[in-house]
């Protein structure tokens, strides 16, 4: 599993179309899905946030951060478009960030995109396993399906 950053370098182009995805209408916008203590899934509507090569998530105290305190694996899917119907989808590892320090540049990343912060969350850095993005032709074309699956993997 590896940042952001390596991610980008490895798979240049799948990562500028999950940016594009990811940051679409300003603040970072993903659905968030994390495993319940009983081992089912739970899906959450999460701000993402790129920070000096890395992706972050801040998790006010919710089922979502005691989820990701006990198991970090993630899968994370962008928020639909209104133009494409093009997705994003990374899994991986939820790493808690507890440094201060990383929290304060997480949060003001989120300021100036547009986003709020309740300053009580705690932050977590995603490391990535594997990523997906799916590209669709133009909406109304006979032959949309299937979509072109552009594919990485860290192993």
């Amino acid at each position: 599993m590896v940042p952001w950053s390596d991610f980008a370098r490895a798979a240049p182009e799948i990562a500028a179309l999950g940016q594009q995805r990811l940051f679409q209408f300003g603040p970072g916008l993903a659905f968030l899905a994390t495993v319940r203590a009983d081992g089912g899934p739970r899906v959450h509507p999460v701000c993402v946030n790129l920070v000096e090569g890395d992706l972050y998530l801040l998790i006010g105290p919710s089922p979502k951060r005691r989820d990701l305190l006990r198991d970090g694996r993630f899968a994370l899917h962008s928020f639909p478009a209104a133009d494409v119907d093009d997705e994003f989808y990374l899994t991986g590892v939820a790493e808690h960030a507890p440094d201060p320090a990383v929290v304060e540049r997480v949060a003001a990343a989120q300021i100036a995109r547009g986003a709020t912060t309740s300053r009580d969350e705690s932050a977590f850095r995603l490391a990535i396993e594997r990523a997906l993005y799916s590209r669709y032709k133009p909406r109304g074309q006979p032959d949309n399906w299937p979509p072109e699956y552009l594919k990485w993997s860290s192993a």
